[in-house]
């Protein structure tokens, strides 16, 4: 009776294992879209590490310095001269005051990781679109990496889709705002079951008019509350013919997503449609390449809604966590969050194996798309802070040009340094917030 429990286990670890041996991977191929363009720029990098924190193994080849850290939640390549220096000052001479400490140091750490001699492989003395072209390196390989996933599963493994065969016929019929799922006596009978329709019925026309896909379906019965109408299905190899009159009843309306819509109240919207009481049965149909794009922009377009609203979505979390409300299965997780969902999957038994390793790799591409959209927020010390710079730089020197006035030089990022701490500060805080919340409430699935 103990080698169930004992098997669940072990794959709940092993769905944890791929979501960490994925995370490392998709980090490491981030680190190498900013290595592999500063090196054929001429950049002296000193160190290649995956994590933070203090080392667990390292090796040197040539000049640089490659590893791994205690705590895998990103990862960084060390460029020499990323702050430029100011004209007379190498290192801290003088403190003036808690910030300005910070940006004399900021400056006297950058100027430390240019040897004698090498000042001329230094990031800041590289074009602006040299620069901008290894920052967008790292966002641009986890895009890369989501689209090749998302072609494995959507190409690959299939999505499972509404058929035009029943899976299931409702004995009664029950509105969306009742409280009970179960029929009782008195309760109107459904008209699909009184029709005489049962799972495994193929559709074949309603009508009259033959019937593509389950759209088809929902179209015409919610359309035709009191209609009698002709179904045609095909039962067993044999075409089967009966009729119904779909009943008027009360339906959530579901968006784009299949999520319910709430009115401004709160209050979920109801509908009132035809009903007859029956549901598709679902198969795996793999999709063309073309549908590979839109599908990364929707996921793309997903996180961003995320991030725009992220000031409320944090209070929702905490709110959750401290208090008695649900979590949103889609607001932000921590990668906690994450390992416990690929935990869940890998362990459920009732689900193929092929489709648990779909869902896996499904969600080490939604992952990936997360990295690529939250690494191109304009604030330091992300990649897209970097960007920013940059472009303000070339903004600054062509207003200088237009105006017949000296090249300005490189912008001063270290007068940012403290911004940049403020802004890994507010990060940690919120990581360690949904950490928190994914253990005390996570989200759920199932």
């Amino acid at each position: 009776a103990r080698v169930p429990d004992v098997e669940t286990v072990l794959l709940y670890i092993v769905g944890i294992l791929v979501v960490v041996i994925g995370l490392v991977v998709s980090i490491a191929l981030h680190e190498l879209g900013h290595f592999v363009p500063a090196k054929l720029f001429g950049v002296r990098v000193g160190q290649f590490m995956i994590g933070f924190g203090r080392t667990i193994v390292s090796w040197r080849r040539g000049e640089t310095e490659y590893g791994f850290k205690w705590i895998p939640l990103g990862g960084y390549i060390s460029m020499a001269g990323m702050y430029p220096p100011v004209a007379g000052q190498r290192a801290r001479t003088a403190s003036t005051g808690f910030f300005d400490t910070l940006v004399q140091d900021a400056r006297s750490a950058s100027a430390d990781t240019i040897p004698e001699g090498e000042e001329h492989r230094t990031f800041y003395r590289l074009p602006v679109w040299k620069r901008m072209v290894i920052m967008l390196g790292g966002p641009f390989m986890n895009l890369v990496i989501a689209v090749v996933l998302y072609a494995v599963v959507l190409v690959g493994f299939g999505v499972a889709q509404p058929s035009t065969t029943l899976g299931s016929v409702n004995e009664c019929v029950l509105p969306a705002t009742s409280e009970r799922q179960e029929c009782a006596p008195g309760d109107a009978p459904a008209p699909g079951a009184e029709a005489g329709l049962q799972p495994g019925d193929r559709i074949v026309a309603i009508a009259g008019t033959p019937i593509e896909n389950w759209d088809d379906v929902l179209a015409v019965v919610r359309a035709s509350a009191g209609d009698r109408l002709a179904f045609e299905v095909e039962r067993a190899g044999r075409t089967v013919q009966t009729e119904l009159t779909p009943l008027l009843t009360e339906r959530y309306v579901l968006d784009e997503r299949g999520r319910i819509v709430e009115g401004p109240d709160g209050e979920a919207l109801t509908e009132q449609v035809g009903f007859v009481g029956i549901a598709p049965a679902y198969e795996t149909v793999q999709q063309p390449v073309t549908a590979v794009l839109p599908a990364v922009g929707d996921n793309v377009s997903a996180v961003v809604g995320i991030i725009l609203n992220l000031p409320q979505r944090m209070i929702d979390v905490a709110e959750a966590a401290f208090g008695p409300e649900e979590r949103d299965p889609n607001g932000p997780i921590s990668v906690v969050g994450v390992g416990r969902i690929a935990g869940e999957i890998a362990s459920i038994d009732t689900i193929p194996v092929v489709e648990r390793i779909a869902f896996l790799t499904g969600l080490l591409a939604s992952l990936n798309v997360a990295l690529f959209v939250f690494n191109l927020v304009p604030l330091l010390p992300l990649d897209g802070g970097h960007v920013a710079a940059a472009l303000w730089e070339a903004l600054r020197r062509w207003f200088a040009k237009l105006r017949g006035r000296p090249d300005p030089g490189p912008i001063d990022t270290a007068r940012l340094v403290p911004i940049t701490l403020a802004v890994v500060l507010v990060l940690g805080l919120m990581s360690a917030l949904l950490i928190y919340a994914d253990i005390v409430k996570p989200v759920t699935l199932f």
